[in-house]
């Protein structure tokens, strides 16, 4: 578990500046070693079906799929915190009308939607994250809206309205620094769930579009050579793999400091 950090930094420091030091671009095909195994010459781990290397391929589309992970979950923090700090704040009518527009998302297969607005809007990276942001945020909204219960009935809240403070002022000078944490723990058992939806987008062919590349596509692409080059599958799902187990056991270690 001391590990987990280490075993993180590692990934997002080989995905940011591995493909700086390798000899071939990610895109870049190489027409003499189509399909060769790892170890060949000048192709560490190997080349897909159509002589791009494997190992430029894997650490950029690990970046990408990074990149797509934080953004989506960034969008979905910003949303999830300003409606479960809005709804705890007004209380009453509002935030039971608030919390039932949640519950009802809550009932929509989420991954269809996104996949709906992949086929409506187009395939577009920045549409991917901005779809899977808004699709997410309703846990986030939940959690921010209970801890705003809770600390709108503290002292120091109270002593702010007492001295007349705008409600806005003491949701932004008060209430949200005080459940930044909770917040940014569950920011983190977010990512892992946008990685997923990410690669699945991708290997359906909806998400990243070439010839930028994402572990999805390499996924999908391994598993079409699984037969012929079962290497070409070993290595982004290896990665996708390790890169989700260590992402959620982070934030549920996190998760489980901050509750105790």
């Amino acid at each position: 578990m001391k590990a987990l950090p280490a075993i993180l930094a590692l990934i997002i420091a080989a995905a940011l500046f591995g493909p700086l030091f390798l000899p071939w671009r990610y895109d870049a095909i190489d027409w003499s070693a189509v399909r060769v195994p790892p170890l060949s010459p000048g192709h560490v781990l190997g080349t897909d079906s159509v002589g791009r290397d494997l190992f430029a391929r894997t650490l950029v589309g690990t970046r990408v799929t990074l990149a797509v992970a934080l953004a989506a979950a960034l969008v979905s923090l910003m949303i999830g915190v300003g409606w479960g700090a809005l709804a705890g704040w007004a209380g009453g009518k509002v935030d039971e009308a608030m919390m039932r527009i949640v519950d009802a998302l809550y009932a929509l297969p989420f991954m269809f939607v996104v996949i709906l607005l992949m086929v409506v809007f187009g395939r577009s990276i920045v549409l991917v994250f901005i779809g899977i942001g808004a699709v997410e945020w309703l846990t986030m909204a939940r959690v921010v809206r209970g801890q705003v219960i809770v600390l709108k009935e503290r002292p120091f809240i109270l002593a702010a309205e007492a001295a007349g403070a705008p409600p806005a002022g003491i949701i932004l000078r008060h209430l949200l620094p005080n459940v930044a944490g909770i917040a940014l723990v569950y920011l983190l058992l977010t990512v892992p769930q946008v990685v997923m939806i990410e690669s699945f987008l991708s290997f359906l062919g909806l998400g990243v579009q070439e010839p930028l590349t994402s572990l999805g596509i390499l996924v999908k692409d391994g598993a079409d050579d699984m037969d012929i080059a079962p290497y070409a599958l070993l290595l982004p799902g290896g990665v996708l793999v390790l890169l989700l187990i260590t992402l959620t056991l982070l934030g549920e270690r996190l998760r489980d400091r901050m509750s105790a």
